[in-house]
Formats: C-alpha cells, structure tokens, sequence
C-alpha cells in the first residue's frame, strides 16, 4: 500500500500535478504522527535557522502548511509570534487565550514545554477548514536556544 502510494506520488510530481513540498498523508486526515513529525522538523529549522528564516517556511502552503496542519511559534513568555491562520493575530500576548472550554491554553503549552520540553496537549479550538470549534491534539517541542515553542495539531 505505501509503496503504491509513493509510486503515485513519484508520478504527481513528475507530471507536475502536485508541489514537491506537498506533504503525503497516511490518508486523507492528518495524524497526530504527522503532527508530531512536523512539530519536531519546524523546531530544528527554528533552532538551526532562527525565526525569521523559517517564517516564510511556516507561512506558506506546503509541507509546513498543508489543510489544517499549520506551525504555531509563541514565546516562552506567550506572545503569538507565528499564527498562520490569522497573522494579524501574530506579535499578541497570548498567555491567557483560552479555548471555548475556559481552558488556558497558552499557560498549559508553556508549562508542558518547560516542564518536559515536548509533549502532548489538548484543547477545544476552530478549525480553519471547517470554521467549526473541534478537539484539537496538539504536539509542544521547546526551542530553549531562542526563547520560542512551537506546536502543531490536529483535530478530531
């Protein structure tokens, strides 16, 4: 099955029908495999390339940004300091956004990312394709040496 699937995918790309940074999921949903994968992946380019390099990678659609799967970057202080989905949000203080719950959700980010540098966390947020609040699993890697945590997740 996987092996059909890259043998589709070589093909889409040599016929040009799909970007070569377009991701490839197990299915038609992002995972949280997925998630975690390219959490992980936007924290090494943070690290190795700092923010503003990796800004353009975060922002446009490709394997950063794919459907609902974007990169979140906050500051271990929680100001918003990439926010694909609504960048006017971005440069914001976010500490006490909340989810539809009452959930602190930027608290609990920063806490799971100091406490034990990556994790999982969950939370009830709007999806951006669907524009309905839905649980969202999401993946918190710290990024100690510039002061920033990046999380991707999905939802239910």
């Amino acid at each position: 099955m996987l092996r059909r699937q890259l043998s589709y995918a070589i093909l889409g790309f040599a016929a040009g029908l799909l970007p070569a940074s377009r991701p490839l999921w197990a299915g038609d949903k992002p995972t949280q495999d997925d998630a975690r994968r390219i959490a992980l992946k936007a924290a090494a380019l943070v690290k190795d390339k700092g923010l503003d390099a990796a800004r353009s990678a975060f922002d446009t659609d490709g394997e950063f940004k794919f459907g609902e799967i974007y990169v979140n970057v906050i500051s271990d202080k929680g100001v918003r300091l990439i926010y694909p989905p609504a960048p006017a949000g971005e440069n914001v203080d976010a500490l006490d956004a909340q989810d539809v719950d009452g959930k602190y959700l930027v608290k609990d980010i920063i806490d799971l990312a100091k406490t034990k540098g990556e994790g999982w966390t969950q939370y009830r947020w709007t999806n951006p394709q669907t524009r309905k609040i839905a649980e969202k699993k999401t993946f918190v890697k710290d990024v100690p040496e510039r002061g920033v945590i990046v999380y991707v997740g999905v939802y239910e």
